[in-house]
């Protein structure tokens, strides 16, 4: 299996941008499957002029890896690049016929330059409601922090999207998805070669998320603060102008005493949200034993975090 022959689709966007009800959708597709994010497929790929494929694992960073534990793919004794990589597609590929599709947030232009014959459906929200889950998550105290990495994500698509052929990339919004379900997912399986398939509506019925709900849109009008608003647009207004979000008013770029409020307020909420994942005693044994570097203490702690968080996150 070379470079050439493998062809993927590629879900890129920002965390909590609405990739995973995406992918459930998808997923509820008979021709179209979608094992969820694998980020981990490139995180640990680095360049390696001394490989015969030119790239190398991390496998221990790999093996370790929370996401890729979880995932059911096997470490191959044996390969190694994009050997390994190829191989993890095919691991894909075996568990039943259709298109396949995979979700990451970061390391697009990695992973086109691997796979040059993917495609790319680049999905968006609104960086306010992106802020406001991002909290939910406990990544983020303040809706001013919440954005940061929707910044990182479209920031890198600026320096990567301009070079996917037309033909190989759609754009959909979380906005149009919820408010136009079927013509979209009409768009997206016209995008995959694949026909329109009811199942793709019915991911609520075998998961944690409700069934599409146009108020779930624009959240931030109706649950954010005007100030943190203009933190927020302050911030990423360039961004969200480009990507067609309009503006409510004029951004705001905080003092450095505010910067510092801000900072105190967002470390107090994320903390605030790891005690209630975790509990007071893992939370902070789990910090006490990183910069301790108890690495025995570490690793046990970070196992029995890795049950909770999967109960936690949606």
């Amino acid at each position: 299996m070379d470079a050439a022959s493998i062809k993927v689709v590629f879900v890129f966007g920002a965390l909590r941008s609405g990739t995973t009800v995406f992918r459930l959708m998808l997923d509820g597709h008979p021709d179209v499957k979608n094992p969820g994010e694998v980020d981990f497929l490139f995180d640990f790929l680095r360049q390696d002029s001394d490989h015969p494929t030119g790239w190398r694992y991390d496998r221990i960073g790999l093996s370790e890896n929370r996401v890729f534990m979880n995932s059911g793919l096997v470490l191959t004794d044996g390969l190694d690049g994009l050997d390994l990589l190829h191989d993890f597609l095919r691991q894909y590929e075996d568990r039943g016929a259709g298109v396949l599709t995979l979700n990451i947030h970061r390391n697009l232009d990695r992973a086109l330059r691997v796979l040059p014959s993917s495609s790319v459906i680049h999905m968006l929200r609104d960086p306010r409601d992106v802020a406001r889950s991002s909290i939910g998550m406990g990544w983020a105290g303040t809706l001013y922090y919440g954005v940061n990495h929707w910044i990182r994500t479209e920031t890198e698509w600026d320096r990567v999207g301009h070079e996917i052929a037309p033909d190989k990339l759609q754009v959909l919004t979380y906005e149009n998805l919820f408010r136009n379900i079927v013509d979209e997912l009409e768009a997206v399986c016209r995008f995959l070669g694949v026909p329109f398939h009811g199942g793709m509506l019915e991911y609520h019925e075998n998961s944690t998320y409700g069934p599409p709900d146009p108020s779930l849109v624009e959240q931030w009008r109706r649950k954010s603060s005007a100030s943190d608003i203009a933190l927020v647009e302050g911030k990423a207004g360039p961004l969200m102008t480009a990507r067609g979000y309009q503006l409510s008013g004029t951004g705001r770029v905080p003092g450095s005493i505010e910067r510092l409020k801000l900072y105190v307020v967002n470390r107090l909420g994320v903390w605030r949200t790891g005690v209630q994942i975790f509990g007071f005693t893992n939370f902070f044994l789990e910090k006490l034993a990183r910069y301790g570097r108890m690495s025995r203490l570490h690793k046990r702690l970070q196992d029995r975090m890795r049950e909770q968080v999967e109960s936690f996150i949606k």
